[in-house]
């Protein structure tokens, strides 16, 4: 066997039973039904459930120092100009501020303002709820993958 033959054989996958197919919905099903909860409440809170997302990043990110435009953009998965863009409607909406870096001018910093912090405390304060309420059945499917 060469080289390229056994990387073909490692790359394919082995037989997937009807529990692992049963268990993979229920997974995502589970992890959808977490994001629609997410959405929804954060709908409440008068945002959209990006703007929420960019909000829990910029506050992740920041323990240290507050995160980059680019690293926002890294984070969520979007492009440069789509962040700017989310950052701009933050801005306007008064959740988040950007400053230059002090020590690379080329870079804009974001932080959150205090009625970011308040929204985003109660929003988490939710989320956390859900997701302890929800944690039995998603280690209990998570689980599951590790008995095949």
């Amino acid at each position: 066997m060469n080289l390229s033959q056994g990387k073909a054989q490692a790359a394919q996958p082995g037989r997937i039973s009807d529990d692992d197919y049963r268990t993979l919905a229920q997974f995502r099903h589970a992890l959808r039904r977490f994001l629609a909860f997410s959405e929804s409440a954060a709908q409440g809170a008068g945002l959209m459930p990006q703007q929420h997302q960019a909000l829990l990043a910029i506050k992740g990110l920041s323990l240290d120092t507050p995160p980059s435009v680019g690293e926002m953009a890294e984070y969520l998965f979007i492009k440069h100009h789509s962040a700017v863009e989310l950052i701009s409607r933050l801005v306007r909406m008064e959740l988040v501020t950007r400053t230059r870096d002090p020590l690379d001018g080329r870079r804009v910093l974001v932080g959150l303002t205090p009625l970011a912090e308040e929204k985003l405390s109660a929003l988490s304060a939710t989320h956390l709820q859900e997701l302890r309420t929800i944690r039995p059945l998603l280690m209990e499917l998570l689980t599951r993958f590790d008995e095949h």
